[in-house]
């Protein structure tokens, strides 16, 4: 590394234009360093992986001259890396908690969607969907603890133009009333607890009960727990329920609702708060109307229509 302070000479892409991929990957200096890597992707022959790479090692690039990190500290990321990957699993994905806590997830998700159309906003997906939750008949409840405050979701899947989409698909997913998933809690909730597939009828309507979920930690037993630390930011995230809503001719959706009023909805330790998807869930004292919901006393209730994109809708 170059002393303290000392300036590097502007070299320019033209200046390393007489050396091939040989000779500057044999004189490999501070200045030809990103090119060398860069042209050895030429032959690449998908060119949006090459745009990907030669961006990547170029940005990168920039991070380490900018930074100078040293040996020690590179073995350190290095360290850092290697123990997400190892604190992955079926049931935990570091790397997706790693990306939602730098806001990469969110910013992906935003760039995806930049042309709502007046369509519901997306969100994260967040590190604990499981790839198939269990079917189950429209009224089901997905909680099987019964000790959070008793909740009915309700709601339209609908197209942009306001027709209904029968037959819609939704994944949903939520924490319990602890702020726990089921995988986190094994012999403790029962497998798929909070879970559920739901299919809309023939109006695109769809209804659930649950309980009222809780505001909740990310895990901080791995990696990004101790990044968290180090950098003092708090892990929690608002109390939500996670979609993803599909319908064929229809961009698939991912989304939450978040319970207004819940601690952190202005602090989302992974950036995820949206203003639209912020509901309330409205005590209902109704005896008639909790019998209606197969329910026997209070209970919450709240109402989300999901507005779907044609496939056509492609981002910009």
């Amino acid at each position: 590394m170059r002393p303290s302070g000392a300036a590097l000479p502007r070299t320019s892409r033209a200046s390393t234009q007489g050396l091939n991929l040989s000779a500057m990957a044999t004189d490999f200096t501070e200045e030809t360093a990103a090119d060398a890597v860069v042209d050895s992707f030429a032959k690449a022959p998908d060119p949006r992986l090459r745009e990907l790479l030669s961006s990547l090692v170029r940005h990168l690039h920039a991070f380490v001259r900018e930074t100078e990190p040293t040996i020690a500290e590179w073995e350190r990321a290095i360290g850092f890396l290697t123990a997400t990957g190892q604190k992955c699993d079926d049931e935990r994905q570091e790397f997706i908690l790693l990306s939602d806590v730098l806001g990469i997830s969110m910013l992906v998700e935003t760039i995806n969607n930049r042309k709502s159309g007046g369509a519901t906003e997306s969100t994260v997906l967040g590190p604990f969907h499981m790839i198939e939750s269990p079917r189950r008949a429209l009224g089901e409840s997905i909680d099987f603890i019964g000790t959070g405050t008793p909740c009915v979701v309700t709601g339209r899947v609908l197209s942009a133009g306001g027709s209904p989409l029968p037959g819609a698909e939704l994944d949903v997913w939520q924490a319990n009333d602890k702020g726990f998933y089921d995988v986190q809690q094994p012999g403790v909730q029962p497998r798929t607890n909070g879970r559920g597939l739901f299919t809309a009828d023939a109006d695109g309507a769809f209804w659930f009960r649950t309980i009222v979920p809780s505001h909740y930690p990310i895990p901080t037993d791995g990696p990004v727990g101790t990044l968290l630390n180090a950098t003092e930011r708090h892990p929690f995230r608002p109390a939500h329920i996670h979609f993803i809503v599909t319908a064929p001719g229809h961009r698939a959706l991912t989304t939450h609702i978040f319970v207004a009023g819940s601690p952190y909805i202005e602090s989302d330790a992974v950036f995820a708060v949206k203003k639209s998807l912020i509901k309330e869930f409205t005590q209902v004292d109704d005896p008639e109307q909790a019998a209606r919901y197969g329910l026997d006393g209070p209970f919450c209730l709240a109402n989300f229509d999901i507005i779907l994109l044609p496939e056509s809708s492609a981002p910009e």
